[in-house]
């Protein structure tokens, strides 16, 4: 069997990779081909491991038979029609970006950033920054999703007492359905958690910030396009929103000129949420058992729909 590989893998990685395999496998790296010659390579392969761009499986694929994406979100593949089954990294990196909201929500209400920044100026302030500090306890929450990443950042936030309404049109978990279920919500809300798929463009916009009281939290682990980001600029420079959390945005590498790099109320953990330790050797171990899974004529791990694109 041929196998494509479009992620970069360290040589331990790749040494894990290649034992896990049948010997009949042979594994082509894009990263040792030249990049002409990468398109070419992935549209003829049977095992595709990977998010390559999108344009190169536009075409047939005539002898796919499975699609390991490294990836949980899939949104950039929406439009394709591919005949092979295709499966994500399912909730694997539910658990780092819940804690990486947690985190980023923990550190506002504690100052942590100010701290920081007075640590980097070796300058002690002390007494005066202890009355400004909140609680993250007991805060009103609601979670944009009711996908894995929004379950387990709600599971994290039941330790701290909070209450927390899960937003989704079907999931039986969520206790909020519309638009209009979230706009009668907000007002009561003090922490936003953005959890949405690519295709829930500018869902949170102008009217929905507008609804939140003064002081809130924004947070968003989802997809960088799911939040108007002008409508969020405008309500962080009004003063409206305490503060942000983004770990993705519309634009990424967010570009130098953004505000949001200079605005204290703003942390940015530039899309580094899903990290975790040896997490290049999870991905190949999920693509390793779906392989042996195919082989054996088991039923695959973590299948998804693109056309659905989440």
């Amino acid at each position: 069997m041929k196998i494509f590989v479009y992620y970069t893998l360290s040589d331990t990685v790749r040494t894990q990779l290649e034992q896990g395999l049948p010997v009949e496998c042979e594994v082509t790296y894009a990263s040792d081909l030249p990049a002409a010659e990468q398109a070419a390579a992935c549209r003829q392969t049977e095992l595709l491991f990977g998010n390559p761009p999108p344009e190169w499986l536009a075409g047939k694929l005539p002898h796919l038979r499975l699609w390991q994406l490294d990836s949980a979100g899939f949104d950039r593949y929406q439009g394709l029609a591919v005949a092979a089954p295709v499966a994500n990294m399912g909730d694997y990196f539910a658990w780092p970006c819940a804690e990486t909201m947690v985190a980023g929500l923990l550190a506002f209400y504690r100052a942590l950033p100010e701290l920081l920044r007075l640590q980097a100026e070796r300058r002690w302030v002390g007494a005066p920054i202890r009355g400004r500090m909140g609680l993250l306890r007991d805060k009103r929450v609601i979670i944009l999703g009711a996908g894995a990443i929004a379950r387990a950042v709600r599971q994290q936030l039941s330790g701290f007492g909070c209450a927390v309404q899960l937003l989704a049109r079907t999931h039986p978990q969520a206790q909020l359905r519309s638009r209009a279920d979230l706009r009668m919500a907000l007002p009561h809300t003090t922490i936003v958690v953005n959890c949405l798929p690519g295709s829930a463009d500018k869902y949170f916009a102008a009217e929905e910030f507008a609804a939140l009281p003064p002081g809130s939290i924004y947070a968003s682990v989802g997809r960088g396009n799911t939040t108007d980001e002008p409508a969020l600029l405008a309500a962080l420079q009004a003063g409206h929103l305490a503060g942000a959390v983004l770990d993705v945005t519309e634009t990424e590498p967010l570009p130098a000129s953004h505000p949001f790099w200079t605005m204290p109320q703003v942390l940015l953990t530039q899309h580094t949420g899903g990290g975790q330790p040896h997490e290049a050797e999870g991905k190949v171990a999920q693509l390793l058992r779906n392989l042996a899974h195919l082989q054996a004529g088991r039923p695959l791990e973590n299948l998804v729909t693109l056309q659905r694109g989440y």
